[in-house]
Order: C-alpha cells, then structure tokens, then sequence
C-alpha cells in the first residue's frame, strides 16, 4: 500500500508547541523541522500540462504543415481569449493545452482543413493557482505568484475564521510523484520559530476546526476528493 508521507513543522518553544502526533497506519511522521520539498521539474510540467489556460498566460501555438499560421508566442487576453489565422478569436479560458489542441484541430476540420495536427504549449504561466480549504473565511482557488508562502495563501482566502486551529494546518504536494503533506503551526510561523514556508502551484492548504488527531482522520477520509491516494 502506498503511504503518504507527513512531514510535522514542530515548534521549539513550549508557549507554541506543535500538534499532537497523529497515530495512524498510513501515516509516516518525520520530525526536527524537516521541510516539505518543493516540487520537481518534472512535477512543475505535469501541472502546466493538466493546468487550465488563464488569462495573460503566454502560449505557444503550432500548426504541422502549415507553418503561416503557427504563433510563437500569444497572450491569453483578459477576457481568456487569444486570435488565431483563419478561426479568429477564440476563447481559450478553462481549456487544459491538449484539450485546446483538440478543438482547434475540429475546428480547422470543419473550415476543410484535412487531418490539422496542433501542439499547444505553455510559455510563460500566470494563472495556476493553489487550493485553499477548510476553516478560513473564503475557501477557493487563487493564483500562485512568485514568493506565495503558507501565510500569504491563508491571507488570499480572507485569513482564518473564527474556528480555524493556528497549530492544525496542512499543505498537500506532489513531489517526484511521491504524495506528501505537512503539518504547520500558524502560530509558531508568526512568532518567528520557523520560516513561512513556501507554496507552490497545484498545492492543497487545508486550514483545520479539529485537534491534530482528529484532523488527520479527517484530511485520510478526504484525500480521495483531493486526488490523493494513500
């Protein structure tokens, strides 16, 4: 069975301990401050290939055997629109780049183009975001931009509610293909005992009402939702 791997962000002073161990099978708890690794390169390309298209991202559009109508480079517009030879303005927003391959190439099919073969890909992205859960004021999807931390995300969503516990909150990533969480105490990061830990695109922050131990028999009986197996 595969296990999903909890790293605990342990404070060093007793007036902001750290949670509770959780006592669970699946869960392996690596202490002394270890940090969540960052995501791999290859990581980063698996999001960027499942993430939808947002606006001002940068594309790249094209178009096999017929090389007047490839575009090197295309904003995505405000609006999520982009303008392309002989389809016009066609609005991108919410489409992953394959999906956009596929309709660009029905879309040339029925102007009579015959087999049109279209790669899409990312140049530069603004628009991926990271997930905010649980016990904060407005949960949502926001974007990452460069230097997100664990408290600016919080912040993003409206900050905590009133029952959100400062101790309890986990950050889910994927790295090397590897499932992994940690546990951080919001509490401990403001009073300096430990860095604000970055977040990066694709991430889960899930901000919990519960004691430690029953906040990882939570966070086991959601991960299926979140995508994540253990």
């Amino acid at each position: 069975m595969r296990r999903l791997i909890v790293l605990a962000a342990l404070a060093v002073c007793g007036c902001a301990t750290g949670p509770e161990r959780p006592a669970h099978p699946a869960v392996t708890v690596l202490e002394d401050h270890q940090r969540l690794p960052p995501p791999t390169t290859a990581d980063a390309e698996a999001i960027r290939g499942s993430s939808k298209i947002g606006p001002f991202d940068t594309l790249s559009v094209d178009f096999f055997g017929i090389s007047e109508l490839s575009k090197d480079r295309l904003v995505v517009d405000a609006g999520g629109r982009i303008s392309l030879p002989l389809l016009g303005s066609l609005e991108v927003d919410q489409f992953t780049p394959p999906e956009l391959e596929a309709e660009i190439a029905r879309q040339l099919a029925a102007r009579g183009v015959r087999e049109p073969r279209v790669a899409v890909n990312f140049l530069d992205v603004k628009s991926q975001f990271v997930t905010v859960d649980g016990e904060v004021k407005k949960a949502g999807l926001y974007p990452t931009m460069r230097g997100m931390t664990l408290t600016k995300a919080v912040a993003s969503a409206g900050g905590l509610d009133e029952n959100a516990k400062l101790e309890n909150v986990v950050v889910f990533r994927t790295v090397a293909g590897q499932k992994m969480a940690a546990l951080y105490n919001l509490r401990a990061i403001r009073l300096g005992y430990y860095e604000d830990p970055p977040v990066y695109s694709d991430d889960v922050v899930v901000v919990s009402a519960s004691r430690a131990r029953q906040l990882f028999s939570d966070v086991l009986g959601i991960l299926p939702a979140l995508t994540y197996v253990v």
